[in-house]
């Protein structure tokens, strides 16, 4: 090839394919046919969609829409798509969620993948929801709610969920007849079960009652220990007063209480006796780590014997209640059953 027919073969390739005229001969004709064929797109391996939509899910922890996924590969046919998405959550590592939104995709951690292995899409929903509600639980009228399924249908599931042993129910104080749900290993929270206080949804009122009793007699021979000190009155003062933990430590070595008291379950009594008029608490600083402290800071207590007593006006109970604003005419608190009320109409 000379140099001449060299460059007229750049500028051919450089301006495109020569364009050859349409004439009556077949032979013509056979270019401009095959010009217009097209080359089908290649089709994406699911496996390489399954690992970007992890990704996804990576990038946003607390989850992806469809449109997130659809705007990152715009590219990939709406059955390809959820193809793969039915298929990771089928393996258990996507959480299916439901928001204001639409549906959500969150990466499923590795142990609650393997609890939920073999579940379809539903029981997984409803596990998550329950997951979602913590130690306080949830009700199936919230889980109905939340999921938008036939009550027969999530009550199907919570039996099967409880056959696992993935989640328990539990009655509730504040319902008796209603029971709350939640994940088996969790410890039910105290505003589910009562606390120290309830016992198979009873108010133990004798049991408070002795407990406020000894708490007063401890912080009482407290009181009479340091008057009989003889000291100067601030000193007497001063040393009349003992901490939560020290009540609580005394409490625990009387061993009257069959269930294991906290030192919040003592501060509640303590707190009651304060309500009465019988005890004061201080609040002082207290060093990093000292015993009975939080956050740098001591809660002390001591009996207290007023001079005279205080005209009813003042003794009036609802000023001091700590359930005041609960408190209302056919509730479970209500002026007609408050003992409080009862006593301060006596005088």
């Amino acid at each position: 090839m000379t140099s001449s027919q060299r460059a007229a073969a750049i500028r051919r390739s450089a301006t495109g394919p020569r364009r050859v005229p349409m004439t009556s001969s077949p032979r013509a004709a056979e270019p401009a046919v095959m010009a217009e064929v097209k080359v089908k797109p290649e089709v994406p391996d699911p496996v390489d969609i399954e690992s970007r939509i992890i990704e996804l899910c990576h990038q946003f922890p607390h989850g992806i829409t469809d449109q997130v996924i659809q705007n990152d590969m715009p590219h990939m046919e709406a059955q390809q798509r959820a193809m793969a998405i039915n298929r990771l959550l089928s393996m258990g590592q996507l959480d299916l969620l439901r928001s204001s939104s639409g549906l959500l995709y969150r990466i499923k951690e590795s142990q609650n993948a393997s609890k939920m292995k073999g579940s379809d899409n539903q029981e997984k929903l409803v596990y998550q929801i329950i997951e979602d509600a913590g130690n306080k639980g949830i009700w199936s009228r919230d889980i109905r709610y939340k999921s938008n399924l036939p009550l027969t249908e999530i009550n199907k599931i919570l039996k099967n969920l409880e056959s696992k042993k993935l989640i328990k129910a539990v009655k509730s104080v504040a319902a008796s007849k209603k029971k709350v749900y939640m994940l088996y290993n969790l410890q039910p929270d105290r505003s589910v079960t009562g606390g120290a206080w309830y016992s198979d949804q009873d108010f133990e009122s004798e049991f408070v009652e002795v407990l406020n009793q000894q708490c007063f007699k401890f912080l009482q021979s407290k009181a009479e220990a340091a008057r009989e000190s003889k000291q100067n009155p601030m000193i007497q003062r001063n040393s009349s007063f003992a901490s939560s933990h020290e009540v609580w430590k005394y409490i625990c070595e009387l061993g009257i209480s069959k269930v294991e008291l906290s030192m919040e379950d003592i501060e509640t009594i303590l707190n009651t006796l304060i309500y009465d008029g019988k005890v004061e608490m201080t609040i002082i600083a207290a060093k990093e780590g000292t015993v009975g402290s939080v956050d740098g800071q001591m809660k002390l207590y001591r009996a207290v014997s007023p001079l005279i007593q205080p005209t009813g006006l003042v003794r009036t109970p609802c000023g001091l209640c700590p359930v005041f604003d609960d408190c209302h005419e056919g509730g479970e608190i209500s002026p007609s059953n408050c003992i409080y009320m009862t006593e301060w109409l006596e005088f």
